[in-house]
């Protein structure tokens, strides 16, 4: 290949390249913009923590969040507690373990959820069984980090339910700052990427009908 044959394939090859450059930068620069929005509407405290609901529901993945729900169950803040997502095998009485009180009273009024394996699933099974109950209200118990997306699947599963968001926060997440903090980042990044899918996934597909 000569010099000048060279220089023109080279020349081409950076007229191809520059604009998928271009591209890639810029959906780059989009994406981490859209990150920090994401992260700071990460919910502070619960806005209504005193409303009467037909129901609580706690979608499982950590103590914290099964705390809060019997917590809110024992003060009557609804009818029923609704757990999402709950491995096959696990009873109300070893949930009840992990609340600190163990009141075995409320018992009788928590329901376990066990075809959920992730917060589509959450929404879908929780939809069910509220229409089962002929419930309107409820009041939604997640990781705050978890909130935004589940409420966008919950609200698009039951657009006619009233929905309270209880978000719990867990004391490893590092807010402030987040971004100096690996684990705290990849979580943030992570639940993010998931945030993004559902909003796609909602365009291309019809909500589920109930």
């Amino acid at each position: 290949m000569t010099g000048a044959s060279g220089k023109r394939l080279g020349s081409r090859l950076q007229r191809r390249l520059l604009p998928m450059l271009a591209m890639f930068l810029g959906l780059a620069a989009a994406w981490s913009a859209g990150l920090f929005v994401f992260a700071g509407q990460m919910p502070g405290p619960p806005d209504d923590e005193t409303s009467v609901t037909d129901a609580i529901i706690v979608l499982t993945g950590g103590s914290l969040r099964l705390n809060e729900g019997f917590r809110l169950l024992a003060e009557e803040r609804a009818k029923k507690l609704f757990v999402s997502g709950v491995y096959r095998g696990v009873e109300v009485e070893e949930l009840l373990a992990h609340w600190r009180e163990g009141r075995a009273e409320v018992t009788c009024c928590v329901v376990l959820g066990h075809s959920a394996d992730n917060t589509l699933g959450n929404a879908a099974e929780t939809a069910v069984w509220m229409a089962e109950q002929g419930y309107s209200s409820l009041r939604l118990v997640t990781a705050d980090y978890h909130m935004q997306r589940s409420l966008f699947e919950f609200r698009r599963a039951m657009p006619h339910i009233t929905i309270i968001p209880h978000p719990v926060h867990p004391e490893n997440i590092k807010r402030d700052g987040w971004w100096h903090y690996l684990g705290t980042s990849r979580l943030i990044a992570g639940e993010f990427n998931k945030y993004l899918v559902a909003r796609l996934r909602a365009l291309v597909s019809a909500p589920p009908e109930r």
